[in-house]
């Protein structure tokens, strides 16, 4: 087990996150510890890793006297932990296809969409401990945050159990949704893709550009074309440019394909 700077502490002694999770919720703070556990289908042996995993650097920051860590060292262990099982679970169990493909569906799964839509069924946004300009900011629902979180309690759980235990909740939050993106082909990185065959076929890249946006702030639409030495390739709408921009792609290569055949 690595070394971590901890206060160990046993299961029924009054931990700093009952204490400071008074403040993210009307239900009892030890209820709320068990809203996490209870999701993960895990009781931790020292609360205070769960603790760690659920604080963010801001709130840290707010609160250095009375926080030993946040969860960023947290979150470098769980991301290498998470990457290692799926690894693990595709080489096993997805034995038809080359090593390329792998590489993607795995490189979709251990995103940042993914992982934040899997913290949200665990109900990490509203248990993690941020600080109070975040909180103005509505950090509780951003993807970064909670996947970031995600990945600090996967490191959490690593160092309170082992890999073996990891492994087990890994498979139960994330078999589903592998198979799921393998038939639907979530997992196909458009952007990648049209920038592959640009590059082979002319040696260029794709540029991208936002056409326009409408909309209020919070219901921005984005128009993002995709160009290859100055000729629109495809165009495509979304409510973030990323998506946009993704979408793009996608009617891009579409245009391409046509063309090649």
């Amino acid at each position: 087990m690595c070394p971590v700077e901890l206060i160990r502490v046993r299961r029924n002694e009054c931990l700093p996150f009952v204490q400071e999770i008074r403040s993210l919720s009307r239900k009892d703070p030890s209820q709320v510890i068990r809203i996490v556990e209870q999701s993960l289908g895990y009781e931790f042996a020292d609360r205070n890793l769960l603790f760690e995993a659920l604080t963010h650097k801001s709130y840290y920051h707010e609160n250095k006297e009375g926080v030993i860590h946040h969860n960023e060292r947290l979150e470098f262990l769980g991301d290498s932990v998470i990457g290692l099982v799926v690894v693990e679970y595709l080489f096993a169990h997805e034995a038809g296809y080359a090593e390329s493909v792998l590489a993607k569906i795995k490189s979709y799964i251990v995103s940042e969409p993914v992982l934040s839509e899997i913290a949200g069924s665990l109900s990490l946004g509203e248990c993690i401990l941020l600080g109070k300009g975040e909180k103005s900011t509505g950090g509780r629902t951003k993807k970064s945050i909670l996947a970031d979180a995600f990945e600090a309690v996967m490191g959490a759980v690593y160092l309170d159990a082992g890999f073996v235990q990891a492994r087990e909740i890994i498979h139960r939050l994330f078999r589903t949704r592998i198979e799921t993106a393998i038939t639907s082909g979530q997992f196909f990185d458009y952007k990648t893709e049209l920038q592959e065959k640009t590059q082979m076929t002319c040696g260029r890249l794709p540029e991208y550009r936002v056409i326009s946006q409408s909309g209020e702030e919070h219901q921005r639409v984005f128009t993002v074309g995709v160009y290859l030495n100055g000729e629109l390739l495809g165009i495509s709408s979304g409510r973030r440019k990323k998506e946009a921009e993704t979408l793009a792609a996608k009617a891009a290569l579409e245009k391409l394909q046509v063309s090649d055949n």
